[in-house]
């Protein structure tokens, strides 16, 4: 089996074009198993520890996702980043990341304005929603390239 440091640097010597993953998370274990299951299944990943660490990488990169820890530094932090992410000009998927160990998962999604992701332990769902905000930014932006090119 290849590492997975190695099997991203093999598809981008490929020529294959990963999906880059921003990954906003505080805390240290669930940072590193987040990242290692979406580099297992493909993606680029950037993490960042801290809201300001966030920021510089949306600045110096393109992502087509941002995930974000509502519990960093602030309660304000996460959404900050992703506020920050929207305005940018490439317009990334973002969403929050929930751990819930109490299965309040439900409750939790009718308080927030803002996209979730269901539970991060559930690994199946976790994924199948990356896939999905990831592809349905693809798709946003090819509608909206299509648009343009029909206005010209």
């Amino acid at each position: 089996m290849m590492p997975i440091a190695d099997s991203s640097a093999t598809a981008t010597a490929r020529g294959l074009d990963l999906a880059r993953v921003l990954l906003v998370e505080s805390d240290v274990a669930s940072r590193l198993t987040l990242q290692t299951l979406l580099q297992t299944c493909g993606y680029a990943v950037d993490v960042a520890a801290s809201a300001a660490e966030a920021v510089g990488k949306l600045d110096d990169c393109v992502y087509e996702l941002v995930l974000s820890d509502p519990d960093m530094e602030s309660p304000e932090a996460g959404r900050g980043v992703l506020a920050y992410a929207k305005r940018k000009e490439y317009k990334p998927a973002t969403a929050m990341i929930r751990k819930h160990r109490d299965g309040s998962a439900r409750e939790d999604r009718k308080k927030t304005s803002h996209r979730m992701l269901v539970e991060a332990e559930d690994v199946s769902t976790f994924l199948t929603q990356v896939a999905e905000l990831i592809s349905l930014r693809a798709t946003r932006r090819s509608e909206r390239a299509l648009r343009l090119s029909a206005d010209n």
